[in-house]
């Protein structure tokens, strides 16, 4: 059976030993008073209360999904309560603004939560994060009437918020979107349009849903130029606070999906549905660009917290299932055969899949650190830097810590053998689960694009450059000969990186195709690049720890070493392949005609 316990030891030890947060928190006048002591409280508190309340309903909600029925939307049973009480808990507003009634807390310490969330109960952790996103739009770019209206309560959990981007005929060109908003009078809108897609689009977790909710106006410039957003509740908001009348809006249907089947996947209506303006007439695309940069980090941690239980789910049947001899004899005389990860194959899809986990999260809590420094950090300066690394590596996050969340759940499933396919062990449901990461927020191959052309065309590598020499001064030091490896790699593979990306922008003059061509395998090279990094700065903290007797234990110090010997021995060389791929250019992938791309019969 499936099985998870938030790897707290490894939190405390990204944290506080590899990124050192209470330094970096008390260069922040926001989140000064924040030490390690209240963090691993909070981390110790949302680990009990998300194993006991979230993960018990995590097969049950698969396997009944929500229910539509006339319009109306309910959530797998157990889904509800379990919300209320985290809402009583105040977990929902732990990143929220104080002034609204937020907890003010660190996206470096929020990513924990979030990667819990996702691990135990991926469909229930969609409706908070959409939520978050939603809230954080709105503090930076609603009115303060707005503010003080729907914060608090959208913190509180009384209301939720949702992302209302895609129709039936436009998903990444949203341009071509027809929903439309017509002036009302007093500042309002009516809103009129479907969308779908809609994650929590309707449900009865909250007395309130706060849609955001792309249109066009009347005299609305062509293309994505054109677009505004309007914030559109399912309950029109009174002066006070209380809500007044059901507004222009329904429910058409639920999305009926491989995974994610707690979650509520809703077709959206909207007729004529009274809306406010929240920023400037035809800026709405660049505005929600705020809510969807957070969900694609967030997303991204959907696929390393399914990484993660879908690890230790597979270690819990590896150790007891027994098959076979290990080569060089038996392990467990006693036993008519060993457990299988004697076995160097099994314990080959085993480090794989740790490698993926543990270096990801080390890369979540490094973006999230930059979000935290571009924010709120006192010097220009670091904030600049902080904020060019963000725009760069949002892209990375989302796509591969999605593509490797995917490829971690398929490889734990792999060691179970058949009883992988099957329900009643759980491992099915995480590759499922995870396979939606890599699609909506955006696709992988869409963040690609967006990483070679505006992150790294567009600016002719400055951003990268910023990378570069942000990592290549975290490794300009005398280094033990015990971590060497980690060290030399990072120094080669950067100089892979940075040779690469010049030949790429050379080779992208005039044509354009060489970009998208080479985007997937270029986003992959970074993402192994950044990994590396972590890598070497997990080393760096585990041989310190060796030496120090630190607070994680010398097992824990050692088992961190051999993972990312492994790594840099057995998976950073697919970089060579990456490299060879991207050099080969568009020239293979653009010789057939359409036409050849028909069946042959």
């Amino acid at each position: 059976m499936a099985s998870y316990q938030a790897p707290l030891r490894d939190m405390r030890f990204i944290l506080g030993e590899v990124f050192q947060a209470p330094e970096e928190w008390k260069c922040m006048p926001a989140t000064q008073e924040l030490g390690m002591d209240l963090a691993e409280a909070i981390l110790e508190e949302s680990a009990r209360v998300v194993q006991a309340e979230l993960f018990p309903l995590n097969q049950s909600g698969d396997a009944e999904g929500c229910h539509f029925d006339k319009g109306e939307v309910s959530t797998p049973k157990g889904f509800k309560s379990a919300f209320e009480t985290l809402a009583q808990g105040g977990w929902w507003g732990l990143g929220g603004n104080p002034e609204y009634d937020g907890q003010g807390m660190p996206k470096m310490l929020t990513v924990a939560f979030e990667e819990m969330l996702y691990a135990a109960n991926a469909s229930f952790a969609l409706y908070p994060a959409l939520n978050t996103g939603a809230a954080l739009l709105l503090d930076q770019h609603a009115p303060d009437i707005i503010k003080r209206l729907y914060l608090p309560r959208m913190y509180a959990g009384q209301w939720l918020g949702t992302m209302c981007l895609t129709e039936p005929h436009c998903g990444t060109d949203l341009g071509l979107i027809k929903t439309h908003a017509a002036p009302d009078g007093d500042d309002t809108y009516r809103i009129t349009g479907s969308k779908i897609w809609i994650t929590g689009g309707e449900h009865d977790m909250a007395e309130n849903i706060v849609h955001l909710v792309l249109a066009k106006l009347p005299d609305a410039p062509e293309g994505s130029r054109g677009i505004s957003l309007f914030l559109v509740p399912k309950f029109t908001v009174n002066d006070d606070g209380s809500l007044g009348e059901r507004n222009a809006l329904s429910c058409g249907g639920l999305e009926h999906k491989m995974g994610i089947k707690g979650s509520a996947t809703c077709v959206m209506n909207f007729d004529g549905a009274q809306g406010v303006l929240i920023g400037k007439p035809h800026q709405g695309l660049t505005t929600m660009f705020t809510m969807m940069n957070y969900e694609r980090l967030s997303i991204g941690i959907q696929g390393l917290g399914l990484g993660e239980v879908a690890y230790q789910s597979a270690m819990d049947f590896a150790r007891e299932r027994l098959q076979s001899r290990a080569p060089g004899g038996a392990v467990a005389p006693e036993k008519p055969a060993d457990p299988i990860l004697v076995h160097p194959d099994v314990r080959r899809m085993a480090l794989n899949v740790r490698a993926w986990n543990e270096g990801g999260r080390a890369f979540a809590v490094f973006v999230a650190s930059q979000l935290d420094r571009s924010k709120h950090h006192p010097e220009a300066e670091a904030r600049a830097i902080a904020d060019d690394l963000v725009v760069l590596l949002t892209p990375v996050a989302k796509a591969f810590l999605t593509a490797r969340g995917f490829d971690a759940t398929v490889e734990a499933q792999q060691i179970y053998g058949g009883s992988g396919y099957c329900v009643e062990w759980g491992a099915e449901q995480y590759v499922r689960d995870a396979r939606i990461a890599m699609i909506y927020e955006g696709t992988n191959g869409i963040q690609a694009m967006d990483l070679v052309g505006r992150k790294l065309f567009r600016n002719r590598g400055a951003y990268l450059s910023r990378f570069a020499r942000a990592m290549r001064a975290d490794l300009e030091e005398d280094v033990p000969a015990e971590i060497d490896t980690f060290h030399q790699g990072c120094l080669q593979e950067l100089a892979r990186l940075e040779r690469i990306s010049a030949r790429l922008l050379e080779r992208a003059k005039g044509r354009p195709e060489e970009l998208g061509a080479a985007a997937v395998d270029y986003l992959d090279l970074l993402g192994y690049v950044a990994y590396a990094w972590m890598w070497w700065k997990m080393a760096r903290a585990a041989y310190q720890g060796l030496v120090a007797q630190g607070p994680a234990g010398d097992a824990f110090y050692h088992a961190k070493l051999a993972v990312g010997r492994h790594f840099m021995a057995r998976m950073l060389p697919r970089t060579v392949a990456l490299e060879r791929q991207i050099m080969a250019g568009a020239e293979p992938l653009m010789q057939l005609s359409e036409a050849d791309f028909q069946p042959q019969g």
